[in-house]
């Protein structure tokens, strides 16, 4: 990811904007004197830069709970406020010049506000989860052009590579997403996906509540998934081959193809390697035989609260708060020049989300989006709600 090291950090006057980047705020951790976040806004993307303090020099790079949908925009914001601060760099991977002439003209890149507020129903849909390289995502997308594919991958490296060649073979029906696919499953309607592919995911052994395969995720793609679509998983570890096996066939009723080294019209580089190495190969194929009720989602992620207590919001660093089926956890506490920003997780304890929440006299506000309108972070917000009135 893009980043300066400088010799010492400068705070500017707030707000203040340079070269069309505006810098809005800046909020430093109460409990950290070494850390602080900038605000930030270029062409409507808002998110912070994170600046860390070190003996001997400064780190200025983005925030990853916050990163906006175009990485160039990250370097405009990096290099603006290096500019307009005067600060003395010591080592940079900050690029000048204009955006990849591949990237300025590619559209497919999405954020989760755009499925969330009209989610695309003109014709049949296929997600790809952790599409790495591209290479299958691309292929089906090139030889299926009637069909909407949406690849699901939080490796920024990846996902640039595959803009560009979207832009490069001109796809019109493929979309990317940089998001948590097990809280993406979540406001896809239901009945209306084709195939789900879930091609060598990380096996997590030692942190199984991390894989992408679970009962909750078979669930809501069993939901979303037409009569007689698929979920594909393929992988080359043994052990989550076995786990998932167990996990499909849990369930009261349900339909499993079983394949062992099948072959495919298109391999990634990894499956390549494997291959020579005589790494066994497992597909697990789910049919999906039942159609769904339609996805119905109620409530708002307004806040009551109005005069908040300020001291107590301070002293919520590092607590936790449990209720059915959720938990909040307060992981940072940040002062600003008005009010208290919080960094939360929040949801389900399988597929959380993680945000900041600012909290000034006479409003309370999610930063930089609202969370996923989804039944579990419908119920965290309650929840804090419920704490912040407390």
């Amino acid at each position: 990811m893009p980043h300066l090291h400088i010799e010492e950090f400068k705070q500017i006057a707030f707000p203040s904007s340079h070269n069309e980047v505006a810098f809005n705020f800046i909020a430093k951790n109460a409990n950290a004197k070494d850390e602080e976040l900038i605000s930030v806004t270029v062409e409507e993307e808002d998110f912070f830069l994170l600046v860390k303090r070190e003996e001997g020099r400064n780190l200025l790079k983005t925030d990853k709970l916050t990163r906006p949908a175009s990485i160039y925009n990250v370097h405009r914001a990096l290099s603006a406020y290096a500019e307009l601060a005067g600060l003395k760099i010591l080592a940079s991977n900050v690029l000048s010049g204009a955006k990849n002439e591949h990237l300025e003209k590619v559209t497919a890149l999405k954020k989760i506000e755009y499925f969330a507020e009209n989610f695309p129903r003109d014709r049949e849909v296929r997600i790809e989860v952790g599409f790495g390289s591209g290479r299958h995502l691309l292929h089906q997308a090139a030889n299926n052009p009637d069909i909407l594919f949406i690849g699901i991958e939080i490796h920024r490296p990846s996902i640039e590579q595959v803009l560009k060649q979207i832009a490069i073979q001109e796809l019109d029906n493929l979309l990317v997403l940089d998001y948590d696919a097990r809280l993406f499953m979540e406001l896809v309607p239901s009945n209306i996906v084709g195939k789900i592919y879930v091609h060598f995911p990380v096996p997590w052994d030692k942190k199984p509540h991390r894989r992408v395969i679970s009962t909750t995720f078979i669930e809501e793609s069993r939901r979303i998934l037409k009569v007689d679509g698929r979920l594909e998983l393929r992988t080359d570890s043994e052990n989550y081959y076995a786990y998932s096996y167990e996990t499909f066939i849990a369930f009261n009723k349900t339909i499993l193809h079983i394949n062992k080294n099948k072959d495919i019209a298109v391999v990634s580089k990894y499956e390549d390697r494997w291959r020579k190495m005589e790494k066994n190969i497992y597909d697990v194929t789910m049919i999906n035989e039942e159609e769904s009720e339609a996805l119905r989602i109620e409530g708002n992620f307004e806040f009551s609260t109005k005069q908040p207590d300020f001291e107590k919001l301070l002293a919520l660093h590092k607590t936790t708060e449990r209720f059915e089926g959720g938990f909040i956890h307060f992981e940072r506490v940040y002062r600003l020049d008005d009010g208290v920003m919080l960094r939360i997780s929040m949801g389900s304890f399988d597929r959380p989300e993680h945000l900041y929440v600012i909290i000034k006299e006479g409003g309370i506000s999610y930063y930089p989006e609202l969370p996923l309108k989804s039944r579990s972070n419908l119920k965290a917000h309650q929840e804090l709600d419920r704490i912040f009135n407390g």
